[in-house]
């Protein structure tokens, strides 16, 4: 018999969605996937060749559990210049991905009993990894009309003597939001008073758009940075998701904690990776910007698509590459004798009858939304709108 938390594990609709896509391409289907939160660039040419340097020189053994010195010491600067965040390289525990250091973050400060307060719209996994932990999510609902900034008056009420953490995410996966500083002092301070600890996934950081600047909670006060838990990662920014590279910063006692977790599962991230990321941080950064520039043009074709369709819309966004459009218009509506009263029936029928890919806002606890990921080519994004033109046409 398995175990309750297991039991208690719900799939991921996102991942879902991308297998009934991959089924679909397999019979010969014309799928268009704007599913997966994948950057379509190579990675970088020269992060590449550091991993094939890594490989002739023999940097193919064991590491130290927390990730090579050097890689250690070049997050420490990066989090230093970039983020006015002070750690030492023996604060850095260097991970497979963002989401394992993400994952012993959570195991180290939350057990049975505790709370977790989770804004929504959230990244799926979150929910998940505290039910593993044995805590239990708080949902914590962030508003349209606010552009979906978090919520400080509702976070402050969902506050309880069982609180231990809250979970952020800036820029934001799956609304785009780019939470502005004045928010999060105000986070913040409510984690100083309340005792509840701040985890910051921070790994669509450098992917910020009109002028909009990523602010990290961690440099408000040596307190409040002793008071979270950064997680941040290579996969988004440098198009680096299958090396699987990440990291958290903490204080000491957490740290310690999250390296013996490791320490028991997995050891040490993967050794010509380290030395890959190592080159992301100090080599040449032109290729962001051209990144950016990319994903700045498909954004502002796809918001203004939408909102000429008829019965969805959107907001705009800040960063990341997603955009959650709202399509509470079109339940009650029928396609093909189908009645529309969800996400997840929208997103099959989309999928079904046009062949386009989007995650429904139900695997976020946003019902009334579809998420958009803009990681494709403007060519795969303008032959997707003509489809979901279609499909809202039909509609009866």
């Amino acid at each position: 018999m398995l175990t309750k938390r297991i039991e208690n594990m719900s799939p991921s609709k996102t991942m879902q969605v991308t297998a009934k896509s991959k089924q679909l391409k397999s019979q010969g289907f014309p799928v268009l996937d704007f599913s997966v939160g994948e950057p379509d660039f190579n990675t970088p040419d020269q992060i590449c060749e550091a991993a094939k340097k890594a490989i002739d020189a023999g940097y193919t053994k064991y590491t130290l559990v927390n990730g090579i010195t050097e890689l250690r010491e070049a997050i420490c600067r990066k989090l230093l210049l970039e983020n006015h965040v002070s750690y030492t390289p023996d604060q850095i525990c260097v991970g497979t991905g963002a989401k394992q250091p993400l994952f012993n973050a959570i195991f180290a400060v939350c057990e049975e009993g505790d709370e977790v307060i989770i804004p929504t719209p959230g990244w799926v996994s979150y929910e998940e990894m505290v039910k593993l932990a044995g805590a239990e999510p708080v949902y914590v609902p962030c508003r349209k009309e606010e552009n979906f900034e978090l919520n400080i008056p509702a976070i402050a009420e969902a506050v309880s003597d069982r609180t231990k953490a809250i979970i952020i995410n800036t820029p934001n996966n799956p609304t785009g939001a780019v939470y502005r500083r004045e928010t999060l002092e105000e986070l913040g301070n409510l984690a100083l008073k309340r005792h509840f600890y701040i985890i910051v996934d921070e790994v669509y950081e450098k992917l910020v758009y009109e002028g909009r600047e990523h602010f990290s909670i961690a440099s408000i006060s040596e307190e409040i940075r002793d008071n979270c838990i950064l997680v941040n990662g290579f996969s988004k920014s440098y198009a680096m998701t299958g090396w699987r590279i990440g990291y958290a910063a903490a204080n000491d006692e957490i740290i310690k904690a999250i390296k013996g977790i490791q320490s028991h599962t997995t050891s040490a991230g993967n050794s010509i990776t380290q030395y890959a990321a190592l080159e992301a941080y100090t080599g040449d950064q032109e290729f962001l910007k051209e990144m950016r520039e990319e994903f700045v043009k498909r954004r502002n074709y796809l918001v203004k698509r939408i909102n000429e369709l008829p019965y969805v819309s959107c907001n705009p966004v800040y960063g990341a590459f997603y955009i959650m459009m709202d399509i509470s218009e079109t339940f009650g509506k029928y396609y093909d004798g189908h009645r529309i009263d969800s996400s997840l029936e929208f997103a099959d029928l989309l999928l079904t009858h046009e062949y386009v890919a989007l995650v429904p806002g139900e695997a976020f606890h946003a019902d009334h939304y579809m998420r958009i990921c803009y990681a494709v080519s403007m060519d795969c994004i303008r032959e997707g709108m003509g489809r979901i033109e279609r499909f809202l046409m039909a509609l009866q």
